[in-house]
């Protein structure tokens, strides 16, 4: 396909969507990459899922990217889920194929670890345990990139012990569930803490944990990006610990979906990470 032959199409559907960063993200690739087309927020009811995403071949969309609530629901309208997704449970981007099939994945694991590894080059998922916290979709997209990498023990920690033991019987080892009151205790010899709950997000409570026991050369991250430092990666920070937060995820994520779309990955550059925080301050 040359992709200068046609004006290209793709968005994000979520109810809401007008908060997402995703636009700005896409849209200055476009630019970049000198294209003609357009990236747009589509707010998308749950009720119109279905007719939304089957609307994306007529409208000529190359694709979307889904975010809350649809990541599950649209698992049963696509015509075809990779084996990524269905590890994951849920679909994070929907490729519209020539013939006008679905295709969903779900890029959020791979956004992760690319965010890691770009943050620490010589990172390594199996020099020691593990310490994930929460067992909602980020849990899930973290634990599976994890082991996808080759962890060894990841300790996975929930409010509900019965969901982290869902998230252990679905994914396997090396995931060992852990209750919510063991939550200090499971920091003593960990090499990473990954926040997947949206604790410490604006509007909600910070994150309930102490890090006394955490080795200060562990690497403390948090899938959340606004703020751009939760109190949890300042209490790391403060005690010496390095931290990342949650944007780099969200731009890692960005070139797959280009890859699914387009068949080219743009890259995440230092200016486009300036551009996005920008837009967060």
């Amino acid at each position: 396909m040359n992709l200068q032959d046609r004006f290209l199409m793709a968005g994000v559907m979520g109810w809401p969507v007008m908060h997402s960063r995703s636009p700005l993200l896409h849209n200055h690739w476009f630019a970049q990459e000198k294209l003609k087309g357009v990236y747009v927020p589509l707010a998308v009811h749950p009720d119109h899922l279905e007719g939304a995403l089957r609307g994306l071949f007529p409208l000529g969309f190359s694709g979307c990217n889904l975010t809350i609530p649809h990541k599950q629901n649209a698992m049963r309208i696509v015509d075809e889920v990779d084996a990524v997704a269905q590890k994951m449970g849920a679909i994070s981007c929907v490729a519209v194929k020539e013939d006008g099939r679905l295709v969903g994945t779900n890029n959020d694991a791979a956004g992760f670890i690319r965010n890691v590894k770009e943050f620490k080059p010589t990172w390594q998922a199996a020099s020691g345990p593990i310490v994930v916290i929460g067992a909602g979709g980020g849990s899930r997209a973290v634990c599976q990139g994890l082991i996808q990498e080759g962890a060894q023990e990841i300790r996975l920690v929930n409010r509900s012990f019965e969901r982290a033991q869902t998230v252990m019987a679905d994914l396997g080892l090396p995931i060992q569930a852990h209750p919510w009151s063991d939550r200090a205790d499971l920091m003593a010899g960990a090499s990473m803490v990954v926040n997947t709950t949206s604790q410490g997000m604006v509007g909600q409570t910070a994150l309930d944990i102490q890090l006394d026991l955490l080795p200060t050369d562990a690497l403390v991250t948090d899938i959340v990006y606004t703020p751009l430092e939760t109190p949890f990666l300042a209490q790391a920070r403060l005690r010496g610990n390095d931290t990342l937060n949650g944007l780099g995820m969200l731009l890692h994520q960005g070139p797959l979906g280009w890859q699914a779309w387009f068949g080219m990955e743009p890259k995440v550059t230092p200016e486009l990470r300036a551009l996005i925080e920008k837009s967060l301050t």
